[in-house]
């Protein structure tokens, strides 16, 4: 029998340890791409069994902390990192890098009972700032608006802030940690409004803005005037062909592409 040498026998010992392995992904941020987050990793972890991806849904700016403080791997977010943030990353040695997986549209909900089925940029503000309060003065019934808002934490509570209310503070409502608690609340309160992104249309009715209605369809084509791109942002670029680089670029991939179509986002690049 031929011997083997030193060399040859570390060399398959150190193949037996890698093989053996499972390389683990961590995604954290926002409870808005956490769904395309949660369905890519369950896609690629079932084409790749060796690969584990978590998934945490704690709000944009949690996973800008996170990325920042090396306890994830891919920050799911949406909106854009702050300047601030930047510099704290930097000053980290961390170099963040986005890769825009969807389109969004910011949809304004209100109780499926709710006959209002349309308002300005002008009402909503107005709506969110205290000056309207009773749906009687925008044509509904004669009650008080109970307004529902994502936690200051939230990227989408920071696009609604800028776009709507261009900084002006919300008055008087009640603040939730996800889309899906906005949803909840909404479908059970009939004299309630709330925002969600698109994938969160379900049993609420959304008004148009402007006379648009958020589609997919208006997202995608910039008629929709509340839209916005969902991010996933690592530190630095990922190495073509690893595991992080695969999961990340399954946007550009027609099976991404139709995860996001199903889960209720706009594919990018169509």
């Amino acid at each position: 029998m031929k011997k083997l040498s030193l060399f040859a026998i570390a060399g398959l010992t150190v193949l037996s340890v890698s093989v053996g392995a499972k390389e683990n992904l961590s995604v954290d941020g926002s409870t808005t791409v956490g769904p395309v987050a949660k369905a890519f990793a369950g896609y690629y972890m079932q084409e790749n069994p060796d690969v584990n991806i978590s998934v945490s849904m704690t709000g944009s700016g949690n996973g800008a902390k996170s990325l920042i403080q090396g306890a994830c791997d891919i920050a799911a977010m949406s909106r854009f990192m702050h300047s601030s943030e930047y510099k704290k990353a930097i000053s980290n040695d961390v170099f963040p890098v986005p890769h825009m997986v969807a389109l969004d549209g910011i949809a304004i909900v209100v109780h499926p009972s709710n006959p209002v089925s349309k308002l300005s940029l002008a009402q909503l503000k107005k709506i969110y700032t205290g000056e309207i309060t009773s749906w009687k003065e925008l044509g509904g019934p004669d009650r008080k608006i109970v307004k529902i808002s994502r936690d200051t934490s939230s990227g989408t509570y920071e696009v609604f802030s800028k776009m709507v209310l261009h900084g002006e503070p919300i008055d008087n409502a009640e603040y939730v940690k996800s889309n899906g608690a906005i949803r909840a609340r909404v479908k059970n309160t009939r004299a309630a409004i709330g925002y969600v992104g698109l994938g969160f249309l379900n049993s609420v009715k959304p008004v148009t803005i402007e006379g648009i209605k958020p589609t997919m369809k208006t997202v995608g084509s910039g008629a929709y005037p509340l839209a916005r791109p969902l991010y996933f942002w690592t530190d630095g670029y990922p190495e073509v062909g690893s595991d992080m680089f695969r999961f990340i670029m399954l946007y550009q991939t027609e099976v991404g592409k139709q995860i996001v179509k199903d889960i209720g986002f706009v594919p990018v690049g169509g």
